[in-house]
């Protein structure tokens, strides 16, 4: 069977048929969007994937009991204030947001999700909410840029994509945002994301088709090994395309899957790329593990290694800081068969280096670029793993050290 076509276009949350979208000011933060708000026009098949962290915000659990029912209308999100270690009142201004969206909206209360993200161990505002998300009702609109825009804490850019795919003779299409810039890491990164689609698909396969698109995307990348309190990944399918419903195995949910994880990776490596402080998009390949987990544990090591990070940043060809956290992984390896590229350029092979002083004067040249790629193949077997981070640099510091809002 050929491999499902997936077209990538300028879009985002709103690129679906029958979703809006809003970001406004409401207060929350002192002068930036901080207030969006997401809406399907009919109500939707929803999935979720959330913060694996025992230490979850009073969004993340109201979330959690809403995504039992597999349905869903709209998001509400606040950025600057993560309601997270805020006890029942946490709870109760969480369910108040969903319920000031819900009365705007003319829809039930149960079908309304909440997110929230910024400084943990803070009551939130809600006078600031009660005015804000009234007033992202009013301006619900075609144009999601507002939205992801609103939802932004220390990202230095909105982050958005869309794809198109064929399902019974129809087009669909799959968009969202997200955003994410430190406090990255798997099972989830620190974000909160939104997908939307056009797509008819049964509420369980549309829960599978998320985890296997978060495994693929958002659980394959690092910044810093930190885990966030908030993570939250919803999906909304309207079925306003008109396509057949997708409803187990088959073409149909090949195509869909196949988009719905082309947008999850490109939204991820949106984040690593705008990690604080970040210079570099670093992708690690592993092939010829013993098994894919064994790719993907040893390739984290590698995104995880502060060694490896801090070299790339300083375009230093130290490929034994490679192998070294290989080595550590947890991953079966034999050092006598394994390789290591930096770019295009063999450094080492059967656990020694390969070539002389040109050799890494060529790699000095190659960590100039802003994406680079480090392949590893430990010769055991047909595991392939990637995994995405960025460089490390002083700027992560001085960007965390004094982060309060």
């Amino acid at each position: 069977m050929a491999d499902p076509v997936t077209k990538l276009i300028v879009g985002g949350v709103t690129s679906a048929q029958g979703f809006l979208a809003a970001g406004v000011h409401g207060g929350v933060k002192p002068q930036k969007k901080d207030i969006a708000l997401v809406f399907s026009r009919v109500p939707a098949a929803a999935a979720g994937v959330f913060t694996t962290n025992k230490v979850k915000a009073a969004p993340v659990l109201v979330d959690m009991e809403r995504i039992r029912s597999g349905r869903g209308q709209a998001v509400v999100l606040n950025a600057g204030n993560a309601n997270a270690c805020t006890g029942e009142q946490g709870l109760r201004d969480a369910r108040e947001m969903a319920l000031l969206a819900a009365q705007g909206l003319e829809i039930s209360e149960e079908l309304v999700y909440v997110c929230s993200t910024g400084v943990i161990g803070h009551p939130l505002p809600m006078d600031a909410l009660r005015r804000g998300i009234p007033e992202a009702v009013k301006a619900l609109g075609p144009d999601g840029a507002a939205a992801a825009e609103a939802i932004m804490t220390t990202d230095t850019v909105p982050k958005t994509a869309a794809v198109q795919i064929e399902v019974g003779g129809q087009v669909v299409t799959i968009g969202g945002m997200t955003k994410g810039a430190a406090m990255i890491h798997p099972q989830m990164a620190t974000t909160l994301a939104v997908l939307t689609t056009d797509a008819t698909v049964a509420a369980p396969v549309l829960q599978a088709a998320l985890r296997r698109a978060a495994d693929l995307s958002y659980h394959r990348i690092t910044v810093d090994g930190d885990r966030s309190t908030n993570d939250t990944m919803l999906l909304f399918a309207n079925g306003e395309a008109g396509a057949p419903e997708i409803t187990g195995p088959g073409e149909a949910l090949d195509a869909f899957q196949a988009g719905l994880t082309a947008v999850s990776v490109a939204l991820a490596k949106m984040i690593v790329r705008d990690g604080e402080g970040a210079t570099k998009l670093i992708e690690i390949l592993v092939r010829g593990a013993q098994s894919d987990e064994d790719a993907a544990r040893a390739a984290m090591a590698v995104a995880q290694s502060a060694l490896v990070k801090t070299a790339i940043y300083g375009r230093s060809p130290n490929w034994g800081r490679i192998l070294a956290a290989v080595g550590y992984s947890g991953a079966e390896m034999q050092p006598d068969r394994a390789m290591v590229r930096i770019g295009p350029v063999l450094v080492a092979e059967r656990g020694g280096a390969v070539g002389d002083r040109s050799t890494l004067d060529e790699v000095v040249r190659y960590l100039a670029r802003d994406d680079v790629q480090i392949v590893v193949d430990l010769g055991l077997g047909k595991g392939t793993a990637t995994v995405w981070t960025c460089d490390l640099t002083e700027n992560y510091v001085k960007e965390n050290a004094g982060y309060i809002s």
